[in-house]
């Protein structure tokens, strides 16, 4: 399956999530809005952060997600294998393969 058909997967599973727990929904998204627009740390460093915790609570649908905000931010494949190698060395082994999974996400996202 590729990384867009599993993302359009995951917005579909939240839709119906959303639909189930709207209250609920709506806070997160209020959270997220709050955390992204505020602070002294631009939207892509955050983002970069996003994908860090990602890769190490592994957690794919995350990855897809931040990573297709990182592109759309104009994150560049050199400063993505940064944060890579840095979720790398604080998770180890399994990092390691989630990193990957990153790096093909954001090759396919990035040939659009």
């Amino acid at each position: 399956m590729s990384w867009n058909e599993k993302i359009s997967q995951t917005r579909s599973g939240l839709r119906n999530l959303n639909s189930a727990i709207p209250e609920t929904a709506r806070a997160f998204g209020a959270l997220g809005k709050t955390v992204k627009e505020g602070g002294t740390l631009d939207f892509k460093t955050k983002e970069f952060v996003a994908l860090g915790i990602s890769i190490a609570s592994r957690c794919e649908p995350c990855i897809s997600l931040h990573v297709e905000a990182l592109v759309k931010a104009n994150a560049t494949r050199e400063e993505l294998s940064d944060v890579l190698a840095m979720s790398i060395q604080m998770g180890g082994g399994p990092s390691m393969m989630y990193a990957a999974k990153a790096l093909e996400c954001f090759d396919e996202f990035s040939a659009k």
